[in-house]
């Protein structure tokens, strides 16, 4: 498709790169993976309005991605006019944590494992790159994504100190990959996901699995945009070919 080429080829120009000769694509879990997000929003609002917050789901999607204690400072500077004390961080996110382990475990995101499948099959490197700090992720993994990922190339809670919208996730996901910042691409679906990924230099495919409005992931600079991992998952061949045929 047209809208492909142009994407592509604007990157590589604002770059100044010859081509993007894919080797590698960097997977969000949260909302890409896995259909968390509805969990993990309901969670934090409970968990914060508890606590005398005002906070709503939506606001939960666009935080999507910020450490525990970033996102609560931010509600409590905003909300209470004062930052959250050590000890409300500790309570809040330990609370939240309890809410969402309660809730039915997220399904898989629809498309995500055909899209994985078509992606190794490709020979194509799969890398994890999570604000999550899970203890049982590989496990998950494996057991919904068999064979996809392995734990040296996975970026998670454990391996970052700054988290998104900061470029750090997605910087260490390219050192794990080991190759050049235009042999991969990002698949994410929240904002600050995608001003991490933009921020580090990546091509980012913006998947709105969320609540969100569509401009919220283009104003964060998604290169293209797709409505469901099912779309991506079916643009996925004509995708690829234009990676392989479009030159700056």
């Amino acid at each position: 498709m047209h809208h492909y080429s142009n994407a592509i080829q604007s990157y590589l120009k604002q770059h100044d790169y010859p081509n993007l000769d894919l080797k590698a694509v960097l997977f969000d879990m949260d909302g890409v993976l896995f259909d968390s997000m509805p969990i993990h929003a309901a969670s934090w609002t409970q968990a914060l309005v508890e606590m005398g917050v005002d906070f709503t789901e939506e606001e939960g999607y666009l935080h999507e991605g910020r450490t525990g204690s970033g996102t609560i400072g931010i509600v409590y500077r905003r909300s209470l006019g004062r930052e959250a004390t050590e000890e409300e961080i500790k309570k809040i996110y330990k609370r939240k944590s309890e809410l969402f382990e309660a809730a039915p475990p997220a399904p898989v995101m629809p498309g995500a494992a055909e899209l994985l499948k078509k992606v190794k099959t490709e020979n194509l490197m799969r890398i994890l790159v999570t604000g999550s700090g899970q203890k049982s992720l590989l496990t998950k993994l494996s057991h919904f994504f068999p064979d996809q990922f392995t734990q040296n190339k996975m970026v998670t809670a454990f391996d970052v100190t700054i988290g998104k919208p900061h470029p750090e996730p997605y910087l260490q996901g390219l050192k794990k990959s080991g190759v050049q910042p235009n042999n991969v691409i990002v698949v994410e679906n929240a904002p600050l996901g995608v001003q991490s990924a933009k921020a580090a230099g990546l091509f980012t495919i913006a998947v709105n699995t969320g609540k969100l409005q569509d401009h919220h992931l283009l104003d964060a600079g998604a290169d293209l945009l797709f409505d469901s991992m099912n779309a991506l998952n079916d643009a996925w061949p004509e995708l690829l070919q234009t990676f392989r045929n479009v030159k700056a």
